[in-house]
């Protein structure tokens, strides 16, 4: 197994030849290595799934793409989730899909629902795919009910390489980091079904248990009287990592229980420094929303209704109130960590939910003055862990470290942008740190695009197809050109 932090390529032939089944130009030096455009995706025998409305689209917007690098890019980087990482099957008579990371053969909430969401615009053209997705709701329903602490889990009882740690390790977890993100995901994916497909399946009774399941986990996580070394979650490992395991015993840092939610670690997967991360609260404040939405209209259960409301006010009005702080160039922002205490944490975190990707998750609006603010910090020199290089520039984190810049910030940033001007630069960083591989990448370094860690991220290539569907339905895919 490759973990998420130690693989880093730094040659012209990796996974993507594992991952692809096909051949790949190497031994070049990457100018020479640009021509032609051989697809990397596997055969057809060898995908794991295959939609006919994915297809027509990529044929479609490939049309259109006047740069035919990133048409060769799209190509093999929207299917990648359904081509590599998608196991369907029928479970008691519904569907259940289990959906790998990519080169970790673990499914991670957070990471399952950003890999196929961006597939929901065309389910209504294609049953199939919407049988698959879902699956992936089902799934997400049978792992919240083994454990809503877990952050990752196997396909059924099985292995995993973290089964030392010091937590309340099941046969069926992966990883049992709480991280809020992963709970409101799973909202979020249902939520989108929902309204997208009109069908109502998904909800069935183990749902609704699941999501008074999330609601008590993140009630509990306020820590309104698990303060200290108390309450039902702890982690501790054995690491040299600093990130990878929780202080004081496995609680973490003290908080000031003061409405908003603990959590342990970011989507990063590294742990929090002041435990109220506040994009994740965002996220949970939008969330739970939606689950009031679903359970007025569709399960009909008015009383959790307003008790998932009442919850989403609360983190909210915590939000207004301790998230909003004074920095020294900027004003007035938000800042990426609190404690209650009063202490803050200026930086910002590549992974979503992230500070920059708040309105990509409906949380704020892009014209937020306040998210203005915000973004101008994240995206400069004054956020620790921005980097800037001959190649890019973009943010990073410290799961990976200094100098590298994680694509997935260069994305959500062309998403949140409203300057075309803008668009077309982060487009063309992304076009240009792929290391001519057709893929993209979990980070790069900032100065050698050589030089990057995930040759297999499923993620980021489904998100990058995102982004060019969302400027088609623009009607930008001319900034491509």
């Amino acid at each position: 197994m490759i973990s998420r932090r130690n693989f880093i390529k730094t040659s012209g032939l990796g996974l993507v030849t594992i991952a692809s089944g096909s051949q790949v130009l190497a031994g070049m030096s990457n100018n020479a290595r640009i021509a032609p455009y051989i697809s990397q995706r596997p055969e057809l025998a060898k995908r794991h799934f295959t939609s006919t409305a994915v297809e027509q689209t990529i044929v479609r917007i490939k049309k259109q793409i006047k740069d035919p690098k990133l048409a060769w890019m799209f190509e093999n980087c929207f299917p990648n989730t359904l081509d590599t990482t998608v196991n369907f099957r029928i479970q008691d008579g519904k569907p259940d899909t289990f959906v790998y990371t990519g080169d970790i053969h673990a499914m991670w909430l957070r990471d399952s629902c950003a890999q196929v969401s961006p597939y929901l615009p065309l389910c209504k053209d294609d049953k199939k795919l919407q049988q698959l997705i879902a699956g992936v709701v089902n799934r997400h329903t049978k792992c919240i009910l083994i454990d809503p602490y877990a952050n990752a889990f196997n396909d059924g009882p099985g292995h995993s390489e973290w089964l030392s740690d010091k937590t309340d390790m099941k046969p069926e977890l992966h990883e049992r980091k709480w991280e809020v993100d992963s709970l409101c995901y799973t909202i979020r994916l249902a939520y989108l079904y929902w309204k997208t497909t009109g069908d109502t399946s998904v909800f069935t009774a183990d749902w609704q248990r699941a999501a008074a399941l999330i609601v008590k986990t993140f009630k509990e996580q306020q820590r309104k009287e698990a303060t200290g070394a108390s309450g039902p979650y702890t982690f501790l490992r054995q690491t040299d990592r600093q990130l990878d395991t929780l202080s004081n015993e496995g609680w973490g840092n003290p908080v000031k229980p003061v409405g908003l939610i603990v959590s342990s670690f970011r989507p990063s997967d590294d742990a929090t420094t002041y435990g109220f991360l506040i994009p994740s609260n965002f996220f949970a404040v939008t969330s739970l929303r939606q689950l009031a939405e679903i359970s007025q209209t569709v399960t009909k259960d008015a009383a959790f209704a307003q008790t998932c409301t009442a919850l989403a006010n609360e983190v909210n009005d915590a939000i207004e109130k301790y998230a909003i702080v004074e920095h020294l160039h900027y004003g007035k922002i938000y800042a990426f960590e609190v404690d209650g205490f009063g202490n803050r944490l200026f930086i910002d975190d590549t992974n979503v939910p992230s500070l920059l990707a708040l309105p990509y998750l409906g949380c704020v609006s892009t014209d937020d003055k306040l998210y203005q603010n915000t973004r101008r910090f994240v995206w400069s020199a004054d956020n620790p862990y921005f980097f800037k290089g001959t190649a890019g520039e973009g943010i990073g984190g410290p799961h990976i470290g200094y100098d590298m810049v994680w694509p997935m910030s260069i994305i959500l940033k062309a998403m949140t942008e409203n300057d075309d001007t803008e668009i077309r630069r982060c487009i063309r960083m992304l076009r240009d740190t792929d290391d001519d591989t057709g893929f993209i990448h979990e980070s790069f370094h900032k100065d050698n695009p050589a030089k990057f860690t995930r040759t297999w991220f499923a993620w980021v290539n489904t998100l990058f197809g995102e982004m060019i569907l969302k400027l088609d339905k623009e009607g930008k895919l001319n900034l491509l050109g």
